[in-house]
């Protein structure tokens, strides 16, 4: 499988998870990995290049930390400009059908925070809705998302070896994508990895 990494992180210098996970993710080979905010530091994202990677790819990772129930400013105007109509939905807007849409991201609170009856009052891919009907809307499957929970407190360095056994498994195709389409979310603990014959 054919895969695109973005990252979009507009406070690396002060990150710890998502940077720990762009470094060990940015030396695997065989994959596209693309730095937003350093592409792009005045947002003058160029659409046609973007299209161009899209259609060259077959899964779409993006990376993010979860701020503020969304993603960063950057990805949202990616999304608003390349996802464009006519070519990623509406008529003649069928180039990204057929193709995986997968999230990477970290949230600050802690997992029992992330249902009815913690302080966030709603599960984590409730949050996530807009990103899920996004794929849907472009014709894309949808992958759970791969999370760390307490990403203020919790160590980095599990999360980000998973990150790249994931990423590495995509690309091999040794990923049970049934299994991680019908999961929640994944974590570094839980990722359906297929035993190679």
């Amino acid at each position: 499988m054919k895969v695109i990494h973005y990252f979009a992180h507009p406070g690396q210098s002060t990150s710890r998870v998502n940077r720990a996970m762009w470094a060990a993710s940015s030396r695997i080979s065989g994959i596209t990995a693309v730095d937003l905010y350093s592409e792009y530091p005045r947002y003058d994202i160029d659409i046609n290049r973007e299209q161009a990677r899209l259609l060259a790819h077959d899964l779409i990772l993006l990376q993010f930390p979860f701020f503020w129930y969304s993603c960063p400013a950057l990805l949202k105007e990616w999304i608003d400009l390349v996802l464009e109509h006519g070519f990623a939905y509406g008529k003649g807007g069928d180039k990204l059908a057929g193709k995986t849409l997968m999230l990477a991201i970290s949230a600050g609170g802690p997992e029992e925070a992330y249902s009815k009856d913690g302080y966030q009052n709603h599960e984590l891919r409730t949050f996530l809705t807009p990103f899920e009907q996004t794929a849907r809307l472009c014709r894309m499957s949808f992958l759970a998302p791969y999370v760390l929970y307490g990403s203020l407190t919790e160590p980095e360095d599990d999360h980000a070896r998973g990150f790249v056994t994931l990423i590495e498994a995509l690309r091999d195709d040794q990923f049970d994508l049934t299994s991680a389409k019908a999961a929640e979310v994944l974590t570094h603990t839980s990722l359906p990895i297929l035993q190679r014959a």
